[in-house]
């Protein structure tokens, strides 16, 4: 199983290539898959076809996905939907319908993502590719399993205890049903398939992220803070593509400052993301659409490497003996000093990094250890660790 995730600012052209690879992969025997999880569904605009929730085969060995979030939310939402129906119908509410909470905000990608860890586990597919929504939805949709993982081991037992003693006596004293162990039972459900979901993302034998970019300002610097929070939150990037650059040809008095421009972001994308492979794509001098059309661009992306294949793997996290102590380094390139934060509670770090926070439950070999101080070096945060704490 190989799983490929392609995200990056909206309108870099993450869609075109992502659907380009499936078709690369396919040509090379891969049973592929390619999968929309973009609420702005342009997958099937790439392949110049109607796509729907389900896998549609297009040629031999090659399935593409447009997955509806609303289907997938009353799959797996199901018991909850109901409980809200219930609440719903007790306070006499009626100008909104069940179906509008079906999804709430910031959910709509996570219920495409659990469709995809389906395809994973029944195995049908060799190959699965992801066209993600735009760096911020992504984002905020990789570092949600850790998040709820997190609330879900140290809150949810407290909550579903005190819902239990309560339930008999809310409906008589406050008017309203709380929810029924069938409810709660669903949220767990989704927790336990947040947390796969994590495994299989964080697994660097099976899955990369790949991120796309224009060479623009803008679009780099994005870039760049989107890799400082993968590797935040664990997950392998194992290339850079650039894509529609302009020819190092005669491009006429128009394009020629352009296309200098260009060629020196590509240098300096080159210089920063190293050891990352870089990747280029030509601005085409007509739209990528269609088979014939994506085949191209994966041929000139990837010349006779196999598109599925791992460019890269880095090591986000590694821990080493310091005299008494140990050493925790994590790798966070672009970070700089004054946006790390970080704090310690018993055997949980915190490290908030901008605006991205991850709780990291520490290892075996630190725990019962005391954070002493960390240092941002070469791009590598380094937190030293004491002896053992016998009061913990």
């Amino acid at each position: 199983m190989r799983v490929i995730l392609y995200t990056g600012k909206g309108g870099v052209g993450k869609t075109s290539l992502a659907a380009a690879t499936a078709v690369a992969s396919a040509k090379a025997g891969k049973r592929t898959i390619v999968v929309s999880t973009d609420a702005a569904h342009s997958l099937g605009d790439s392949f110049d076809l109607r796509l729907e929730n389900e896998p549609v085969e297009i040629s031999e060995n090659l399935w593409a996905q447009e997955i509806s979030t609303l289907l997938s939310a009353e799959k797996r939402w199901g018991k909850v939907q109901e409980y809200l129906s219930e609440l719903l119908i007790s306070q006499d509410i009626k100008d909104i319908t069940v179906e509008e909470l079906v999804v709430f905000p910031g959910m709509e990608e996570l219920f495409s993502m659990l469709e995809i860890i389906n395809h994973c586990q029944q195995g049908e597919y060799d190959v699965v590719i992801v066209d993600c929504a735009p760096t911020g939805e992504t984002l905020r949709l990789l570092s949600f399993p850790a998040v709820l993982s997190w609330w879900l081991e140290k809150m949810f037992p407290v909550k579903k205890m005190l819902l239990k003693i309560a339930r008999p006596i809310s409906k008589p004293l406050l008017g309203m049903p709380l929810p029924g162990d069938d409810t709660l039972d669903s949220i767990v459900e989704l927790f336990r398939k947040l947390a796969e979901m994590h495994t299989l993302l964080t697994d660097q034998e099976i899955t990369s992220v790949r991120i796309v970019v224009n060479p623009e300002k803008m679009v780099i610097r994005e870039a760049e803070r989107s890799f400082m929070y993968l590797n935040l939150y664990g997950f392998n990037t194992d290339a850079v593509i650039v894509n529609r650059l302009l020819p190092d040809v005669d491009l006429g008095r128009y394009f020629e400052k352009w296309g200098e421009l260009q060629h020196s972001y590509l240098q300096y994308i080159k210089n920063q993301f190293s050891p990352i492979p870089v990747f280029t794509v030509p601005l085409f001098a007509e739209e990528v659409t269609g088979l014939a059309a994506l085949e191209k661009m994966a041929d000139i992306c990837f010349g006779e490497q196999m598109p599925s294949q791992f460019f890269y793997r880095g090591q986000s996290r590694k821990i080493s003996r310091t005299g008494e102590g140990y050493m925790l380094e994590m790798a966070l390139p672009f970070a700089e000093k004054g946006d790390i934060r970080l704090s310690q509670r018993g055997d949980e770090l915190t490290v908030r990094v901008g605006g991205y926070k991850r709780n990291i439950f520490l290892p075996r070999t630190l725990l019962g250890r005391d954070a002493l101080g960390a240092k941002l070096e070469s791009c590598n945060l380094k937190i030293r660790f004491g002896g053992v704490n016998n009061d913990n």
